[in-house]
């Protein structure tokens, strides 16, 4: 079973939990390097973008991040997936339900004339809320937080997750899955930093 515990999919090489990617690496410990490395270094070359920051933009972000080694980067998955007792959006609710969210911010008028203090709470909110879309069939965590990264810069804020701990960004994902976001908002708390120079 591979991590999302969807089994042999179409995703994955044949018998194995790896996925197929464009440098036929067949290893997952050496994979899971590839992404970390790759997406890296593209993320850099990511240039901020202006609103609306919707479906689509995550999708570019996406591609932008992952495309040197998924030739499906940027498109949304067609199996549904869980992990552990967490399951994401069905497939087929994955439009609507994303386009809710990014309808609802754009209503909000991408946060831009929040407080601090009511920016940390929304993006918390709306982080966990997309996190359970969970549109791709890997990546999710690293394009979403490029994505609020825009989101916040925008806002007028620095943006910085050097303090963000894996079992506690986990943990703060899985609460915000039941809608307990303080978690989350803990540690937007902590990311979100001072307003940007004008």
């Amino acid at each position: 079973m591979d991590k999302y515990g969807t089994g042999q999919d179409p995703y994955c090489y044949p018998d194995t939990a790896v996925l197929r990617n464009l440098l036929g690496i067949t290893d997952p410990d050496e994979l899971e390097e590839a992404e970390r490395e790759l997406s890296l270094i593209n993320a850099d070359s990511i240039e901020f973008a202006s609103p609306p920051f919707d479906l689509a933009y995550l999708k570019h972000l996406h591609r932008e991040l992952f495309g040197d080694l998924y030739d499906w980067a940027g498109e949304l998955r067609m199996i549904d997936i869980a992990k552990g007792d967490t399951r994401f959006c069905n497939v087929h609710r994955i439009v609507p339900e994303a386009e809710k969210l990014f309808a609802y911010l754009a209503r909000q008028n991408h946060f831009v004339e929040l407080e601090r203090t009511d920016l940390v709470h929304a993006c918390a909110e709306l982080y966990g809320d997309l996190n359970v879309i969970h549109p791709f069939r890997e990546g999710n965590g690293r394009a979403q937080r490029l994505l609020f990264e825009h989101l916040i810069i925008n806002c007028g804020y620095q943006i910085s997750w050097q303090t963000l701990q894996r079992d506690e960004w986990i943990e703060a994902n899985i609460a915000s899955y039941y809608c307990h976001y303080q978690p989350l908002a803990n540690i937007f708390e902590r990311c979100i930093g001072a307003p940007l120079a004008e």
